[in-house]
């Protein structure tokens, strides 16, 4: 694999995407290290912290989420929470030694209503010191350009997996509303935070593909988040058989030698993954986990693991405002 270009592109092919992805094991690690290596500290990862703002009652049907009021999850809805209480948390977040507070609503698009609450967040968020981010559905043009004025830093918006299995996982919007919405926010000047969930049952070509037309937008994303999905009870995946952990690392290491300058978040399922597995993933590209002990509704490694996880392997945390880029 020696003669394909590492450099950063946006025209990577499927061909080689695949090639990349099915070579042997060591090799692609290898080529991945090398690639994060010339790009970052090999021995800082960035950590986020996450909190759910408004709980359940999502309209959307995603097959995974236990917020959807449509799939079967018994999660109960909550309203959008106070701007003092959000505070409060990003606050402790920091002290923690969170460095970006991202703050996500169980909703297919926030009502202009709530637009100044969510304005309100960001600014007080910024004027901690931290990194702000969102992730609230959809956006219209009007709504990007509020978030933008208060200074919102990044803006996730996973494309959950490839184009060709959107259908089977999501039937209330579509493939391309998600790529319409990366391409509002990234224009508008906003840091765009897009990955996906593997393990939902789609072949290994969907896991490509939904790297690919990542890595093939105009720009890459600032951050990309790779989930392992955990399998909620209730939900359309509850009984989904579990994914090989190595197609798990093969997917991180794909998406660092893809998108060499992007934060590769490993993100949802760490609770599920060995110390090793993990360990596996930062020397495949990984530089980036939420931190704390819940990710929305959902169980997270407490910190005290993470902490005694970062001291066995030599790792260092990022310093406020450091992207650990070389």
């Amino acid at each position: 694999m020696d003669n394909i270009d590492t450099s950063v592109r946006t025209d990577w092919t499927r061909e080689e995407a695949e090639a990349l992805y099915n070579q042997p094991f060591n090799d692609l690690l290898f080529q991945a290290q090398t690639v994060h290596r010339a790009h970052f500290d090999p021995n800082q990862v960035q950590m986020s912290k996450l909190l759910s703002i408004k709980t359940g009652g999502c309209p959307e049907d995603c097959a995974y989420c236990s917020q959807s009021a449509r799939n079967g999850a018994k999660l109960s809805a909550s309203k959008l929470i106070e701007v003092e209480r959000v505070l409060s948390e990003a606050r402790k977040a920091k002290d923690a030694g969170a460095t970006r507070y991202c703050m996500g609503a169980a909703w297919r698009s926030p009502k202009e209503r709530d637009m100044d609450q969510l304005v309100a967040m960001v600014e007080g968020v910024k004027a901690m010191g931290m990194e702000t981010c969102m992730t609230l559905g959809m956006l219209d043009d009007d709504q990007v350009i509020q978030l933008k004025g208060a200074g919102l830093d990044y803006y996730n918006h996973n494309i959950d997996t490839s184009e060709r299995y959107y259908e089977e996982i999501i039937t209330t919007r579509t493939f391309a509303d998600r790529i319409d919405t990366l391409n509002r926010v990234r224009e508008a000047g906003i840091k765009v935070c897009a990955g996906g969930i593997i393990g939902m049952g789609e072949e290994q070509m969907d896991r490509i593909d939904m790297l690919l037309a990542l890595a093939t937008l105009p720009a890459h994303p600032d951050s990309v988040p790779i989930n392992q999905l955990i399998a909620i009870p209730d939900t359309p995946l509850a009984d989904v058989a579990p994914l090989d952990p190595l197609e798990f690392v093969r997917t991180i290491a794909l998406a660092r030698i893809l998108m060499p300058k992007s934060h590769v978040r490993l993100s949802a399922g760490r609770t599920e993954m060995s110390d090793e597995m993990q360990a596996m993933c930062f020397f495949a590209g990984a530089n980036s986990i939420f931190v704390g002990d819940t990710l929305l509704t959902a169980d997270n490694p407490e910190e005290d693991h993470d902490v005694a996880l970062f001291s066995r392997l030599g790792i260092q945390a990022m310093a406020p405002g450091c992207d650990g880029a070389k």
